[in-house]
């Protein structure tokens, strides 16, 4: 009797698991040790080989004493993340982006607000998706649920709440909840928050067991995703939940006919080298049923040996021998030598084969060309790389994350990044810098950027977009000011630019504007004598517009204000010396302090009549002069010279 055995299309770890594993894996390699907040994943197995990389799970952020930590997959309440960031001297967040974008939406809520999460409330993930919020927050697995506290809470159909889900939620109960809540609570905001790489495990795991007799679900007994792909299989054909090979019963396979169809799928968290043990048991047991019935063992030979042939694009695991500057030597388990020439281990031209591999290591390759008459066979360790990093890079895109790289290449038309062994091109428009400026500026600097594009033709393609994440930054930053500016506060800037009316300054996401009589205290003829393009100068707002995107600025500190002096040492009546600084049409000023000037009205400069004030007085010039009047409110004084003369004819 033979069977027929078929993988599930989308089986096995989610690019969000993926990099969770990665980063810890890393992490593990670069401090000796670390710790996760929880189990990484929910796969026996998997944490087990993390366990012995050196990634150790802790129940709690004290039980890692201080140590390296990497936030799972599933993410963390914020007063969780909190602490770990004031006790241990590393955290790593390897929060999916799928879960980081719920987290995003929770926390806009509004305090006053409320929200539920379609999902399982004892799962990690939910728990750290309720504590990320600051409104009141519940966990429900079905519609039912929420009606029944919504009830509670008193709210009819006019109720405004809002309602995520769980990324590994099952699709069509979700669709189903979602359409019920529209149709009884209009003002309910619904976000669908699965996961495509959920949408489209459960969908292939569906259309499998339709075609199979028996379903072979691989996955950790606590993973709520696995659980739920053996539900879904479970209504179609026999299934049968395994942790690994080993669990596997081959009486399971007793009931099955001639030329059956077994189907295997596998949880999120179950790595691909666990399913291909599955796979090959199953294959193996074939094989056996197969020589019981006596069939042609020359065909069963070729069978056998077809599983340990190399040929082009097949994916193997290697073992490294040994390195040198230009390659590493591996073992494949076949009868030819492999290699990997340094430019195929990876995207960095700028690394040395010993910073990528040692001796010992397991490494994932592909082939990429075979020759028996050498007995060679020469492999890539990149090009696997980059196809993972697809996968992460098109997740990063979906959830619109920024990332950082190193800019690694100048190249014709952009630059090239290297995120996640993987090279992202960035178009010169997309860099930042201007036409007439040099891209090398950037080369060897990291950068901040964005996923525009990924394509996986022709080997797969990424754009990115430093640009766009900078206007992405600017304007985040630009609407936090706008939230927290009021009069009266206080800035240091830079003078960015020098008109004749003022000067503009530069105080973070925006410039405002200084009017040249706001500069100082004193007299002002144009704003270049006080300053100049680059100098720092202390501001403070005196007024704003949000839609118009203006502020107005002084630096004049109230707290130097000159006429406080004034006030307290020179009072009406007063005979004291001014110096002229300005002479006008109608009069002239005269410095009485510095900051401080009064008007010599042109009647009061003499007894006789003035026609030209410039006949009389000059800049400059020392006088005596009588305080005939003070506005404290309008700060301004009024100076005579007259008075002088009509007091000295008093006297005579």
């Amino acid at each position: 009797m033979s069977y027929k055995v078929e993988i599930a299309e989308n089986a096995g770890f989610c690019p969000g698991v993926q990099r969770a594993v990665d980063t810890a894996e890393k992490a593990a390699k670069e401090y000796g040790k670390v710790y996760t907040l929880g189990e990484l994943i929910h796969n026996e197995n998997a944490v087990e080989d993390l366990r012995k990389k050196g990634v150790f799970a802790v129940n709690s952020v004290d039980e890692a004493e201080g140590k390296p930590i990497v936030i799972r997959s599933h993410g963390v309440s914020k007063n969780a993340e909190q602490e770990a960031r004031e006790k241990c001297s590393v955290v790593l967040d390897a929060t999916c982006p799928f879960v980081k974008r719920i987290h995003k939406i929770v926390s806009a809520l509004p305090e006053d607000g409320m929200f539920f999460v379609l999902g399982d409330k004892n799962h990690p993930e939910v728990a750290g998706i309720m504590g990320n919020a600051s409104c009141k927050a519940y966990a429900c697995r079905n519609y039912e649920e929420i009606e029944t506290i919504l009830k509670e809470n008193n709210m009819d159909g006019s109720a405004r709440f809002a309602v995520v889900v769980q990324t590994t939620f099952d699709r069509g109960m979700f669709d189903k909840y979602s359409e019920e809540i529209r149709k009884k609570y209009s003002r309910a905001e619904i976000y669908d928050t699965i996961c495509n790489a959920t949408d489209k495990r459960q969908k292939s795991a569906r259309e499998l067991a339709k075609r199979a007799a028996l379903m072979i679900v691989v996955g950790g007994k606590s993973s709520s995703n696995t659980k739920r792909l053996a539900d879904i299989c479970g209504e179609y054909c026999k299934t049968v939940f395994v942790t690994n090979a080993a669990e596997f019963s081959k009486q399971t396979l007793l009931s099955l006919s001639a030329d059956s169809l077994i189907g295997i799928t596998a949880g999120a968290s179950t790595p691909r080298y666990i399913i291909k043990e599955v796979h090959s048991k199953m294959n193996e047991e074939n094989i056996k049923n197969t020589e019981n019935n006596e069939e042609d063992f020359a065909a069963l030979l070729e069978q056998d040996q077809s599983f340990t042939r190399l040929y082009t694009n097949k994916r193997v695991k290697a073992t490294v021998v040994s390195v040198s500057k230009k390659e590493a030597i591996v073992e494949v388990g076949a009868k030819q030598t492999g290699y990997i020439v340094r430019e195929e281990l990876t995207n960095d031209p700028d690394a040395e084969v010993e910073d990528i591999v040692k001796p010992g290591d397991v490494i994932d390759a592909v082939v990429i060309k075979v020759d028996d008459n050498m007995g060679t066979v020469a492999l890539s360790k990149k090009r696997v790389d980059s196809a993972l990093g697809l996968e992460k890079l098109a997740a990063v895109k979906e959830a619109n994350e920024t990332v950082e790289g190193v800019v690694s290449q100048v190249v014709k038309g952009g630059v090239i990044v290297i995120y996640e062994n993987t090279k992202v091109f960035i178009p010169g428009s997309h860099t930042g810098i201007p036409r007439t400026g040099k891209l090398e500026e950037l080369l060897k600097k990291t950068v901040k950027f964005k996923i525009i594009e990924v394509s996986n033709e022709r080997g797969g393609r990424v754009v990115g977009s430093i640009r766009q994440a900078s206007r992405e930054l600017r304007d985040a930053e630009r609407a936090k000011f706008w939230e927290n500016i009021e009069v009266g506060q206080k800035f240091e800037g830079e003078v960015r630019s020098i008109e004749s009316y003022g000067v503009f300054v530069d105080i973070g996401p925006i410039d405002g504007l200084v009017h040249t009589a706001d500069l100082t205290w004193n007299r002002v003829g144009h704003p270049k004598d006080i300053v100049k393009v680059g100098d720092k100068i202390k501001v403070i707002v005196k007024s704003f517009d949000p839609e118009k995107r203006r502020v107005s600025l002084t630096a004049k500190d109230p707290d130097e204000n000159p006429w406080k002096k004034f006030a307290a040492e020179y009072s009406k009546g007063q005979i004291i010396k001014a110096t002229i600084v300005s002479i006008t049409d109608f009069g002239a000023f005269a410095q009485i302090i510095p900051g401080v000037d009064g008007l010599i009205h042109i009647s009061q400069v003499s007894v006789e009549k003035v026609a030209d004030i410039n006949t009389v007085l000059s800049v400059g010039q020392e006088v005596d002069v009588k305080i005939i009047e003070i506005d404290n409110e309008r700060e301004r004084v009024s100076l005579s010279i007259r008075a002088l003369s009509e007091n000295v004819e008093e006297e005579q």
